[in-house]
């Protein structure tokens, strides 16, 4: 089963950003989008997460999705801790002991237990992020959205952060779009890479990775010649 994006257009002013843009995005696997600065893939997952209208086109089988967002800033409550923070989002869907055990068990994954009673000025960049994905996967979502959550972030922590995300994938393998301009970021986590062109944005290439998830090591040797045959789809 896919996502269907078909002949989306969206503009601001004069400014077209996508005219009958379209786009396949299968479900249980990480399907990422590279492109320049300004091509428009964060109002592509804006109007995906409902953030943004679009203008013309159809999204087919978004309908009944609900929706988690992970943002290129934490944005976790200052005055609330770690705890708090990740019990906000389901405070209203679960009793007490149900949240205890949900939080409980993503702060055990992300690495972040015994941090729960910190508040977000006392951890690290990378701390926060994870607090912000285990945040998001606590939320009962079927659909997550990443814009770009690992920029920012030096090497080690880089790492950090995204094995903590991939061992939260892995136990639901949810469908998530991602947003990156790293191509190291896209060849370690995507199944599907999207290359887009300068706006009003088209497909210019898609890569579909084909080294196992267990063969990735970020930055390293099995890489290579995935990202060679990434170059050349590029440059061809």
């Amino acid at each position: 089963m896919s996502l269907i994006i078909q002949n989306l257009g969206k503009s601001f002013g004069n400014l077209t950003v996508f005219k009958d843009f379209s786009l396949e995005i299968p479900e249980g696997k990480i399907t990422c989008i590279l492109g320049p600065s300004g091509c428009g893939k964060t109002t592509l997952l804006n109007i995906i997460g409902g953030l943004e209208a679009h203008d013309s086109g159809e999204l087919k089988g978004f309908e009944n999705k609900v929706i988690s967002h992970i943002f290129q800033e934490p944005r976790l409550i200052r005055w609330k801790s770690v705890w708090d923070n990740i019990d906000f989002v389901i405070k209203d869907k679960f009793s007490k002991d149900q949240r205890s055990t949900l939080i409980t068990k993503y702060l055990e994954m992300v690495g972040l237990k015994d941090f729960k009673d910190y508040y977000p000025d006392k951890l690290s960049g990378g701390m926060m992020q994870r607090t912000a994905i285990a945040r998001a996967f606590v939320y009962a979502a079927n659909l997550l959205i990443m814009d770009e959550p690992f920029q920012g972030l030096d090497l080690k922590l880089k790492i950090s952060v995204m094995e903590s995300f991939l061992k939260l994938w892995q136990a639901d393998k949810r469908t998530v779009v991602f947003v990156t301009h790293d191509i190291d970021e896209a060849l370690y986590l995507g199944d599907d890479i999207y290359v887009l062109s300068s706006s009003p944005a088209q497909i210019r290439k898609k890569f579909s990775n084909e080294v196992p998830r267990g063969d990735r090591k970020f930055r390293d040797s099995r890489n290579f010649e995935a990202e060679g045959k990434f170059f050349e789809l590029i440059i061809g």
